[in-house]
């Protein structure tokens, strides 16, 4: 189970979903998402070498310690929060009975192993074991808030009675509404300040967040080290697969127009002065030179389509 949170906390510091067709409904209340299609990237050629690199990195390691195959059995991660409450975490995909029984095993070891019931669905209580790992708390890029697993770490909640779905909650509550609705979440398309969901045809990877909230969350004031993120109330992210290329794409929603506009100048003197350097070489400075910068109203929209080999040549690095 350790190793099943640190495979979240990875794919967190990857960039700062919804285990569903139409991330449109994503919860009102929602502070922070995170969708990672591994089906598709198997399938999309642009999404194969990052794949392939999650596989040695990730998966390798998790099947070594756990016993549990990701490669073979995960089609899709999904986690988000709602303000004030810890995470729910969905995996999906062809879960193997060999794999539900090393879950099984963990939960004996260090968790509850008498089932509790919602809607005629079994679920289970996990405790770590009292672990004072420091590692569960995820910084966003060098700023200090911190995305926490923290309970998680204290006590979570286990089901592996839904149909190709292992569910994890922060609290029993959680699990309790999750099961009801058969691992569905319930959404709110036409909430006021609900999070933004990028779209593409062939997504990869999806992930969202309140940046208001989370600040508030850290210190009870913005929080943020970055004059970006104190001026942004909202941040959306999308890496696709389109043609032999990974579009990479961001919208801010800042605090107004004229914030937009400035912090699109920042961007765009940012990649100036990165173009400059000595020591990129020509594959990187083009993609760097064709990221497109664009703000209207309180948006700035940031989008570049970068080379595969060019991110798993960096990963390795």
């Amino acid at each position: 189970m350790r190793k099943l949170k640190l495979l979240i906390v990875g794919l967190l510091l990857a960039a700062p979903g919804l285990a569903m067709a139409d991330l449109g409904d994503i919860p009102g209340d929602t502070t922070w998402y995170l969708h990672v299609d591994f089906e598709q990237m198997r399938s999309e050629s642009a999404g194969k070498g990052v794949y392939g690199w999650m596989v040695e990195e990730i998966f390798d390691d998790v099947k070594e310690d756990a016993g549990v195959d990701l490669a073979n059995e995960l089609d899709s991660l999904t986690a988000f929060s709602a303000e004030g409450q810890g995470p729910i975490i969905l995996f999906e995909g062809n879960v193997s009975q060999m794999s539900k029984d090393r879950l099984m095993t963990l939960i004996a070891a260090e968790g509850d192993l008498t089932p509790r019931k919602s809607s005629g669905k079994a679920y289970y209580r996990f405790t770590d074991g009292g672990s004072t790992d420091s590692d569960d708390g995820v910084g966003i890029g060098t700023d200090n808030i911190e995305i926490q697993f923290e309970a998680l770490e204290d006590e979570s909640w286990i089901s592996l009675a839904l149909d190709n779905k292992v569910l994890v909650t922060s609290n029993e509550g959680q699990m309790q509404a999750m099961l009801k609705r058969g691992g569905k979440i319930a959404g709110s398309r036409g909430h006021n300040g609900a999070l933004v969901v990028l779209t593409a045809e062939a997504p990869l990877l999806q992930a969202g967040m309140n940046s208001v909230a989370l600040g508030r969350e850290s210190d009870g004031d913005s929080g943020w080290e970055s004059n970006i993120l104190r001026n942004t109330e909202q941040v959306a992210f999308l890496v696709a697969a389109t043609a032999n290329k990974l579009a990479i794409e961001a919208k801010l929603i800042t605090t107004g127009p004229e914030m937009a506009q400035s912090l699109a100048s920042v961007v765009r003197g940012l990649v100036s002065l990165v173009s400059f350097s000595d020591d990129m070489d020509a594959e990187m400075l083009a993609m760097v030179q064709g990221t497109r910068i664009e703000a209207e109203g309180p948006n700035l929209v940031i989008s570049l389509a970068v080379d595969p080999d060019l991110v798993v040549s960096n990963l390795r690095d």
